[in-house]
């Protein structure tokens, strides 16, 4: 609906006008991403200004690197983040419900329903249908389950190999890390031109060595991580130009050199470097057959550090005592370069264990899309086994719509048409679904109600291939409950926050406050910039 619709010039008008821009600014958003939902969904292409191109049905990529202006539309964008982050999917499916909340709600304060009230009702509404979600969850057994792969390959947008992967790493790295908050399985994810798929024990550092004199492969592997520069310490330039700062700088380089030779006798084959390394030091560690790799990002230093038990050190760190560097150091089984795929693999670390899901791609065209495909399958089969699973393709939104109804007629006052807007929404997913499929979303959805309601099943939906009402559960089509449930919870959150807005106001520039007069008093209302 927009501002055209709603009779120009009317009281209605002025009173609901920036709910009704905010409104439509996130059906513009929603609108952007609904076409890739589902089994038959579509790919959208994003184009730069220089002419690059992005290929993806990836909703949160969609809406990250779509151009957004209006406050409201990045508001859906910022809570489609913060999803991406928390459960690693379902951002689709949140902006989706977040349009249509907001659709629902507009309509019913057209109609003369207070906001408040609709708020009120969208709370309850939200706050029942995440219950009886839950109460719909099933449980995932391990590892192992075959229910994970189903998810996987769901969440894989089809891709055999991909889900594959996913599982299998899922299964090395067992339920224990899985559930730990702090783990995520889709950063283990790399895509790679003209790798092969596999899963390993290990992890990938896209970096080469130093020079090709130093070894190729070191076994077994002592590592030193130097979150720092590799260099001497440095004199200031002032001081440098007398004869003690010179004689300083001298000392300075020598005390390095020798700290670096005693680092070599400990054992150290593998140091791993924050950012540069000096030419001296690049000579003394090629000689002692040392592999060095430098500019290394900050987050692989953190997972050498974790899988070989390393304590990064600085520079000044050089300095300890043998016994106490000592316990600096991290252990792994083997280091070896590619040379092909210009990394290093990092294998058999003695601290905790990560396993790497390296996604091979044809093209450099396509790596990003691999990687972004691999990364939801996996994000999807942690939240499953976190969470359980529930039933798919839209089933368990409709099932839950039919309950959220029956609650309404139980609530008196107008908060019951906030309650109505979260029914509609909960529908939105399967609908849209259907209609990506090539049928019409009205007559299945009516289908679906109708056949649940009949039937006493919760795991019916549309058969995307046939068009006809079938069972999800048996047909393999489940989500995790946690995406379906933090999906619910933004798209609420978001649709009570822009409908809490009454006016909005064009903040002024309060960097040239004061550069300019002050504007003449009229005496007439004040003007205030949409």
């Amino acid at each position: 609906m927009t501002l055209k619709q709603v009779a120009s010039g009317s009281e209605i008008d002025e009173r609901l006008a920036a709910l009704i821009t905010n409104a439509n600014a996130v059906r513009a958003i929603a609108s952007a991403v609904e076409g890739t939902i589902g089994s038959k969904g579509l790919d959208s292409m994003l184009v730069d200004r220089f002419g690059e191109v992005v290929i993806t049905n990836d909703g949160i990529t969609i809406l990250t690197k779509m151009e957004v202006n209006h406050p409201a539309a990045k508001m859906v964008i910022n809570t489609a983040r913060a999803q991406e982050d928390e459960v690693g999917d379902g951002t689709t499916t949140a902006t989706i419900m977040a349009g249509s909340l907001l659709t629902e709600g507009v309509n019913q304060a057209i109609k003369g329903v207070p906001v408040t009230r609709i708020i009120e009702g969208v709370r309850v509404g939200v706050s029942r249908a995440v219950e009886l979600i839950k109460e719909r969850s099933r449980p995932v057994s391990g590892v192992d389950d075959p229910v994970l792969r189903r998810v996987a390959l769901i969440a894989g947008r089809g891709h055999e190999d991909i889900a594959d992967l996913v599982t299998e790493a899922a299964a090395l790295i067992g339920s224990e890390k899985l559930l730990d908050p702090s783990f995520k399985l889709a950063d283990t994810v790399v895509a790679e031109e003209s790798a092969q798929n596999e899963v390993f024990m290990g992890l990938i550092i896209s970096q080469q060595r130093m020079n090709q004199q130093m070894p190729k492969e070191l076994e077994p592997v002592t590592v030193l991580v130097v979150d720092d520069a590799l260099e001497p310490e440095e004199v200031e330039e002032e001081a440098l130009s007398t004869e003690a700062g010179f004689q300083r700088s001298l000392e300075l380089q020598e005390e390095f050199k020798d700290n670096l030779r005693r680092a070599v006798a400990l054992g150290v084959n593998l140091i791993l470097v924050d950012r540069g390394v000096s030419d001296a030091a690049e000579e003394i560690l090629t000689d002692a057959g040392v592999m060095v790799l430098q500019r290394v990002a900050s987050k692989e230093l953190r997972r050498v550090a974790e899988h070989t038990g390393a304590r990064p050190i600085k520079r000044t760190g050089l300095k300890k005592e043998p016994a106490d560097l000592e316990k600096c150091l991290g252990r792994a089984e083997r280091a070896v370069e590619d040379e092909r795929l210009e990394h290093v693999r990092l294998l058999g670390g003695k601290g905790k264990p990560l396993a790497t899901i390296l996604v091979g791609a044809a093209t450099a065209e396509v790596v990003d899309e691999r990687e972004r495909i691999a990364r939801d399958a996996a994000s999807a089969v942690q939240a499953a086994v976190r969470g359980g699973v529930v039933p798919g393709g839209g089933a368990v939104e409709v099932a839950v719509a039919r309950e959220i109804e029956k609650l309404r007629e139980s609530i008196r006052g107008m908060a019951a048409y906030g309650v109505g807007c979260v029914s509609e929404a909960l529908k939105r997913p399967l609908a849209q679904i259907v209609a990506n499929a090539g049928f019409n979303p009205l007559e299945k959805l009516g289908d679906v109600i109708a056949a649940q309601a009949e039937r006493g099943m919760d795991s019916l939906a549309i058969d995307c291939e046939t068009g006809e009402v079938a069972d999800m559960l048996a047909s393999g089509v489940v989500d995790p409950t946690l995406v379906k449930t933090y999906a619910l919870k933004a798209a609420g959150e978001i649709a009570e926050a822009i409908l809490r807005i009454d006016t909005i106001i064009k903040k002024k520039d309060e960097a040239s406050e004061g550069s300019k007069p002050p504007a003449p008093d009229s005496g007439g209302p004040e003007e205030m910039d949409f």
